[in-house]
């Protein structure tokens, strides 16, 4: 599978403190998956897969990659089209 197109929803207000994008990732040209988070966490940016809050108050992925080749693939795109939106000089650490 490889990841054919990448959009991002710049976060703007009091969310953006942590949470800086969403993002939809497509694979092959066929296969769409909406709401991976890009989150600027305590070590780092890092790209959040879509979950739900279950009645036990935690939260699920509802889908992940289960290779962490996949995993880091997802991730150094997404961060990377993250950064092109960055004026230069702002480029975010992952």
């Amino acid at each position: 599978m490889k990841i054919t197109d990448v959009r991002l929803r710049e976060v703007k207000g009091e969310n953006e403190l942590k949470l800086k994008a969403y993002a939809d990732v497509t694979f092959d040209e066929c296969f769409v998956i909406h709401g991976l988070k890009i989150i600027d966490g305590q070590k780092g940016m890092f790209v959040a897969m879509p979950s739900r809050k279950m009645p036990d108050g935690e939260y699920r992925d509802i889908v992940h990659p289960i290779t962490p080749e996949l995993r880091k693939e997802i991730t150094d795109t997404v961060i990377s089209k993250f950064n092109e939106l960055k004026p230069e000089g702002e480029e975010v650490e992952k």
